[in-house]
């Protein structure tokens, strides 16, 4: 907490300096003291701690109580600020701290990001870039204090804690991201995660390929290793730099004017049973789907005119953002008898 401005700090240095200079040359005229003599009056006189000895002239009585009033303006004026730093500061605590809860009970279809180190942030910007709502979950002061920073919706919790991970709203989650550093934590996460969500789509970060095989058998969805990935790409980028490079940009929140989406076909938008063909999708939207995982999890890539779709597939689009949203609007559920 900064309780004080520069303005107000030399505001109060220049008043305390001036009185002491205008107090110790005051007495010395007056009283006809010597330097010091008049420079310890003018002290203790304007800190209100007594008086060394009585002036036995009016100049000089007059002077210190000009002196004392002046004490009583300078060191009430620092009190107050004082006071008045501490008391915003608290009622500003509190405002915040209210708001965030409220902003956690309302929260509704987002990610929660266990473990806010390089991993997890890398995806926070990810998220913060797509408009995706999300929480993050962590007990680490220099995590929390970067999520803070960064205005982030943050909890001071363990993943692994039921209580915690009923804070950061995973009743009411559309997935969590598991990225701690340490694959013991990470698998006691997904495990208290799919024991209170078995529906919740989990997402795990793994050190190697054997904690990748105990990730899935806990329950972990999708179980990402770093450094395979790393090596994946480092070699894709020596071998194929263009096709690589393609890749990302079409994948990273970076890109503006083109981007991938997945939608998942409801029975109430009216595709069901349709073909892309006749949903006319290139003319009504300009984007182009160039996949579709079916309902029993197989993926058909470039699916043809005459692919029928059915509810729980997923399809794959590519487009502008324009194109993107018209997409989602022609599989957008309906309202009954609309």
């Amino acid at each position: 907490m900064q309780a004080f401005n520069r303005r107000q700090l030399a505001l109060i240095a220049g008043s305390v300096v001036a009185l002491l200079v205008i107090g110790t040359v005051g007495f010395r005229w007056a009283l006809g003291e010597t330097w010091f003599d008049a420079f310890y009056r003018t002290v203790v006189s304007a800190s209100l701690t007594g008086l060394d000895t009585t002036p036995h002239t009016t100049s000089g009585e007059l002077l210190t109580v000009a002196v004392v009033l002046s004490g009583v303006a300078v060191f009430g004026y620092f009190a107050a600020q004082i006071v008045d730093a501490v008391t915003h500061g608290v009622l500003r605590g509190v405002w915040r701290e209210n708001k965030k809860r409220k902003m956690l009970a309302e929260i509704r279809d987002h990610i929660i990001v266990c473990g806010y180190g390089r991993v997890g942030r890398r995806a926070a910007e990810e998220f913060r870039a797509g408009g995706v709502p999300y929480v993050v979950l962590d007990f680490g002061e220099e995590a929390l204090a970067f999520a803070e920073e960064n205005g982030d919706l943050w909890v001071d919790g363990n993943g692994a804690d039921d209580g915690d991970l009923a804070r950061a709203g995973i009743d009411r989650a559309r997935g969590l991201l598991v990225a701690a550093d340490d694959d013991a934590d990470n698998m006691y996460i997904v495990l208290s995660a799919k024991a209170r969500r078995p529906d919740l789509v989990v997402i795990a970060r793994a050190s190697s390929e054997e904690a990748e095989r105990k990730l899935k058998l806990a329950g972990a969805d999708r179980v990402v290793t770093p450094y395979t990935t790393a090596g994946r790409v480092m070699a894709n980028l020596m071998t194929k730099p263009q096709v690589t490079a393609l890749v990302s940009t079409l994948t990273s929140s970076d890109t503006t004017n083109l981007s991938f989406e997945e939608i998942e076909v409801q029975q109430s938008c009216g595709a069901v049973g349709s073909t892309i063909g006749e949903l006319e999708v290139g003319r009504k939207t300009g984007a182009y789907i160039v996949a579709v995982r079916k309902l029993d999890g197989h993926l058909k890539l470039r699916p043809s005119k005459e692919t029928v779709l059915g509810e729980g597939d997923v399809i794959v689009g590519i487009g502008s953002p324009d194109e993107i949203g018209r997409l989602e609007q022609l599989f957008e559920p309906r309202a009954a008898g609309a």
